[in-house]
């Protein structure tokens, strides 16, 4: 028996290793396993079995992130969604930085989860700058703060799913952007200035684009007239549902970017908007109010985001 006792040592010991990897403390002044957030997530194996937790403490993180694709299965826990902030400076045109490279955050790695932690693109009205770049499936982001002025959000790419969920974000033109399906419930939106709110480029076979549900949007003193969207492509997909709009919100609602056969391909829709922004007799004619009916089945988070393969992301 005394001749196994080392072996079997070395197999608790690695079990317990295993058990205590499913977990990082990632803390500025060293009290957790790693001072970066990209440290961390370089330290994780590629494609796990299970979930891998990064519990993020208060700080400033002034990083360039990037989840690769192969970094799955990843949540981010901040401890406080004001005080755990990721921050970086990049702008389309500085250097060879592009609207697409301009991300604060890079996320490749299919069912990436964030709670409580703000992702901000501190570059200012410089034009587009990115704080959160999205291209993985199945990602759920809650309760965060996502902060930046042009393109704040891209929600790339085709067949991407996304849900956030008790969020905040703010930006200036477009800040909501891309190709991919994306349920915001019970968002705080907010305009920084006159300008449009979403741009999305739903590709002509994807079902569903962007769906607003029981969101608020409000705007700084400086923005007074707003669009809810125009279309970065002609099939572009927006609803929004159960949604206060403040005053600022243009009559007409809604854009065609200088498109006019876009009219006929865009699906841009609302079903009982409130407050003073709320104009259903004034909207454009080209976009939809719609029934109990058709509201009540994109209300539905794991209806909009089901996909083949029935993902709920409430679960």
């Amino acid at each position: 028996m005394k001749k196994w006792m080392p072996f079997l040592f070395l197999m608790c010991f690695g079990v317990l290793a295993q058990a205590q990897q499913k977990k990082l403390v990632v803390a500025q002044d060293g009290s957790g396993d790693h001072t970066t957030l990209q440290s961390a997530v370089d330290a994780i194996p590629a494609f796990p079995n299970e979930r891998l937790e990064i519990h993020i403490k208060n700080g400033t993180y002034r990083e360039k992130l990037v989840i690769s694709s192969w970094k799955t299965k990843l949540s981010f826990i901040g401890e406080d969604k004001d005080k755990t902030i990721i921050v970086w400076n990049d702008y389309s045109g500085k250097g060879n930085i592009n609207t697409f490279t301009s991300y604060t955050v890079l996320v490749q790695g299919n069912e990436f989860r964030a709670e409580n932690l703000t992702f901000q693109n501190s570059a200012g009205p410089v034009g587009q700058a990115v704080a959160l770049h999205v291209e993985a499936d199945r990602c759920v982001f809650k309760n965060c703060r996502i902060l930046g002025d042009q393109d704040t959000l891209y929600t790339g790419v085709d067949n991407s799913r996304q849900y956030y969920v008790n969020c905040y974000i703010e930006g200036t033109t477009d800040f909501i952007f891309g190709p991919a399906t994306a349920f915001f419930e019970n968002c705080i939106i907010h305009c920084k200035k006159n300008s449009y709110i979403t741009a999305a480029s739903t590709p002509q076979n994807q079902p569903y684009g962007y769906v607003f549900l029981n969101c608020t949007v409000t705007a700084s003193p400086a923005a007074t007239k707003v669009y809810l969207g125009r279309p970065w492509r002609p099939f572009a997909q927006t609803v929004f549902l159960n949604t206060t709009l403040g005053e600022f919100i243009r009559p007409e609602g809604w854009h065609n970017w200088s498109k006019p056969e876009a009219e006929k391909t865009t699906f841009y829709a609302e079903y009982n908007s409130k407050g003073p922004g709320a104009a259903p007799e004034k909207r454009v004619s080209w976009s939809k109010q719609l029934s109990k009916k058709e509201a009540r089945k994109l209300a539905k988070a794991e209806v909009v985001l089901a996909g083949q393969d029935h993902w709920n992301p409430r679960r």
